[in-house]
């Protein structure tokens, strides 16, 4: 089952921002996409299903959005430089 959303937008939105109607609808499913998994909402494979791209992909273009597609805290970043050296 899949449900919609609907967002009404200027009609001059798209226009604004240099892009197609196709390309701002998929932009803003990537935005909200990328967002939530910020958030923690929901996790890698949720986000990319959304935005409708592989999991691999998602995590590879977060970045394009300021979004680290890994989070350590301190204790595991201690742990990592400890096992190597």
């Amino acid at each position: 089952m899949h449900n919609t959303i609907l967002i009404e937008y200027p009609d001059s939105m798209p226009a604004a921002v240099n892009l197609s109607k196709e390309a701002f609808a998929a932009e803003a499913r990537w935005a909200m996409a990328v967002k939530l998994f910020e958030l923690g909402r929901i996790s890698s494979g949720q986000a990319a299903r959304l935005a409708g791209i592989g999991r691999v992909q998602f995590l590879l273009t977060c970045l394009h959005m300021g979004v680290p597609s890994v989070e350590w805290d301190d204790d595991e970043i201690q742990s990592e430089f400890q096992s190597v050296g």
